[in-house]
């Protein structure tokens, strides 16, 4: 990764009719970069990535995307970019080789280049051994590797991936995420959307989106540590009754069950954990909670999300 500017929006927004999809986003995505978008479903991701890449004007702002203005140079940018949509959009009725060698020749590789790129791309990503078979026959897994190698084939600038493991097992989402940042160590920069917390922590930096405005942006260490001290984790016998009892102290901003334990993230102007856990625990044993114990805890990204969703700013200590 360097400081080589890939990607700098300003003001962004689009509307449909009434509605906001996407409001004021700045954003500056830089060389070999993994930058994620994170947001619950109708969070303007996949509507802002369609903009960043030129299939959708934005209604308004400026974007600079690869040197290239937007949305008066799209077609230009266009074959410097891969881009591998939500759903599976490649031919079912064509081979994996087929489809492979199709994608090539849309970006404009030369005969020997197609020839050459096909077999490394069937190499690399283990589809050789299945080079005959049509997606149709594919799992999900490997279907959205065809689709990953089919973006990849030109080995573009900036390669774009809208939710791309969303139906698959975590396994395959491991590999999958190996095979990006193995992508981003060649120089390509990576816009990855999801919904998943344990994905958006891989991401070099993120910006977190809710009803189509930019929340915050950051890396996801950056993030977390804007939380710091205000999370607290409890062990306790009744967690539904404990969780109940904690959600009607000012201090607390949400209580809820993790595995055996309570996590506890406290409002933003209260004391700092390692105060409060101790008064809280004197709280429940109070309540009848015998036994409870609570201690200071790491933050994690959703309770980010949490504070986020709560009205909380965390862009500028992220930023």
């Amino acid at each position: 990764m360097n400081d080589e500017l890939v990607i700098e929006a300003r003001g962004l927004g689009r509307r449909f009719g009434k509605l906001t999809a996407v409001d004021g986003v700045d954003l500056e995505v830089r060389q070999g970069e993994v930058f994620g978008f994170l947001g619950p479903n109708g969070a303007g991701k996949s509507t802002l990535i369609r903009m960043l890449v030129g299939l959708l004007p934005p209604s308004e702002g400026s974007v600079r995307v690869l040197t290239y203005e937007l949305p008066l140079q799209a077609e230009r940018l266009r074959s410097k970019v891969g881009y591998m949509t939500q759903k599976f959009s490649l031919y079912e009725d064509l081979s994996i080789e087929e489809n492979l060698r199709f994608a090539a020749e849309i970006f404009g590789l030369t005969r020997s280049e197609r020839q050459r790129r096909c077999e490394e791309i069937l190499v690399e990503y283990d589809l050789a051994e299945r080079r005959d078979q049509r997606p149709a026959t594919l799992s999900g897994g490997w279907k959205q590797r065809l689709a990953l190698a089919v973006a990849n084939i030109h080995r573009p600038r900036l390669l774009v991936l809208d939710e791309p493991t969303a139906g698959v097992d975590p396994d395959r989402r491991r590999s999958f995420w190996e095979k990006i940042f193995e992508i981003a160590s060649q120089g390509a920069t990576v816009l990855v959307s999801t919904h998943y917390m344990d994905e958006a922590v891989r991401c070099h930096r993120l910006c977190m989106l809710i009803r189509g405005r930019p929340v915050a942006v950051g890396s996801p260490a950056a993030l977390t540590a804007a939380l710091a001290d205000r999370v607290i984790e409890i062990e306790t016998r009744d967690a539904t009754a404990a969780i109940a009892e904690l959600r009607s102290l000012p201090e607390v901003s949400s209580a809820t069950q993790l595995g055996d334990r309570v996590h506890v993230l406290l409002a933003r102007d209260t004391q700092v954990a390692q105060t409060m856990a101790p008064r809280i625990e004197e709280h429940l044993l109070n309540a009848g909670h015998e036994g409870s114990t609570a201690q200071s805890a790491q933050p994690t990204l959703e309770d980010v999300f949490v504070a986020l969703n709560l009205g909380e700013k965390l862009i500028e200590a992220a930023a």
